[in-house]
């Protein structure tokens, strides 16, 4: 069966551009590949796919093209004596390495590049982090905040060229402005960027002195975040598209914002729960009373038992945070530490040795824990 003319594979005319050659390719290798393809009619769409790869590989690549134009299929069959296109598989330059490098960027977006207009590579930017540092009453509430950040604008003085103003760029004449070049190993030609222009396609004499030819400047710019009620240490909030900008066209990363919560004089965070320790006197411990302890939203009391010992501790229900992803606020957990008195006078220190004569007159009935300690002891030395 006779092969079909490339040019009409392509749904092209004889005269088409390089870039009219690279977009009918991309269009019809989407419409044919056998991923997209499955069930019946696969057969055909696999052929077509074959041949549509088959017509991109001769006409993408100049010694090919003109080798066909000039002589049809005979000029690039390999076992018609003429022109050999890369080896025994027919695979020549840009043929395999650009079938797939479109084929799976441009359809599946693996690999992180792809081809843009002029056949340079286009790559997205680099993702970039901000640590930002709030308060644990800021994390609890939520709040908006502001943050600046260097960023790359275009160059005021060459208007992002990176020339020279009065000069242009030139094509590179290494990847004739592919940015690409082929380097031929064995029966493979494999792809790679293009070592002087760096993949721009472009070469500049005479650089921009403000941006060096860069194309732009960095700056700084000032966004808004916001901080979600109940964010916790080390969460991330995404801000899409203030990454690093792509390279040749392509999207920018994004920006993430890593929550750091500064240590709390009072409180120390358990998901979603709070805990705090609340000083009191041997004289409250022993009598009971009402105690005020802080929250995060004002003061609450609780009611200490006679006889509360130290590292009681005690629950406030809803008195903690409400997380992210919570149906509801966690608890606040009060940690009774008794306090010893300190610095006593003469008097005070009568008083508690009078005191202590008189507990112990009362046997171990006001000291149960020490008569436990004490018993323990005894039968450890048995």
């Amino acid at each position: 069966m006779a092969k079909r003319d490339y040019y009409e594979v392509l749904g092209l005319a004889k005269g088409a551009s390089d870039d009219d050659i690279k977009k009918a390719y991309r269009k019809l290798a989407m419409k044919y590949h056998p991923d997209r393809n499955q069930g019946e009619g696969a057969k055909v769409a696999e052929e077509k796919f074959k041949e549509v790869k088959e017509a991109y590989e001769m006409l993408s690549d100049p010694q090919k093209r003109q080798a066909y134009d000039q002589f049809g299929h005979a000029g690039v069959d390999p076992n018609a004596g003429g022109f050999r296109p890369g080896g025994p598989e027919g695979f020549g330059n840009g043929g395999f390495a650009e079938a797939f490098g479109d084929i799976f960027g441009d359809i599946f977006g693996q690999g992180g590049g792809r081809r843009g207009g002029g056949g340079q590579q286009v790559y997205r930017g680099a993702d970039l982090s901000y640590a930002m540092e709030i308060t644990l009453e800021e994390a609890a509430l939520g709040k908006e905040s502001q943050i600046r950040i260097p960023a790359w604008e275009e160059c005021d003085t060459c208007h992002g060229s990176g020339a020279k103003p009065g000069t242009s760029a030139k094509t590179c004449s290494t990847c004739h402005g592919s940015g690409t070049v082929h380097l031929r190993q064995g029966f493979f030609s494999i792809q790679q960027t293009c070592p002087h222009c760096h993949g721009t396609g472009k070469i500049i004499p005479e650089p921009c002195t403000s941006c060096g030819g860069k194309g732009r400047i960095q700056k700084h710019k000032t966004l808004e975040v916001k901080i979600p009620a109940g964010i916790n240490e080390g969460q991330r909030i995404a801000l899409r598209g203030h990454g690093e900008p792509g390279t040749h066209g392509g999207p920018a990363g994004d920006l993430y914002v890593e929550i750091r919560i500064k240590q709390h004089d009072i409180f120390e965070r358990d998901g979603d729960d709070l805990h705090c320790t609340v000083p009191v006197s041997v004289i409250t411990a022993s009598l009971g009373g009402t105690v005020s302890v802080p929250t995060l939203g004002g003061e609450a009391e609780i009611e200490l038992p006679e006889g509360t010992q130290h590292g009681k501790t005690f629950r406030l229900r809803g008195k903690g945070i409400k997380g992210i992803r919570s149906s509801y606020p966690g608890d606040l957990y009060c940690h009774i530490q008794v306090e010893i008195p300190v610095k006593l006078t003469e008097h005070q220190r009568k008083l508690l040795k009078e005191l202590d004569e008189s507990l112990k007159k009362g046997g171990d009935k006001h000291s149960p824990n020490a008569k436990s300690w004490t018993d323990r002891m005894k039968d450890l030395f048995k």
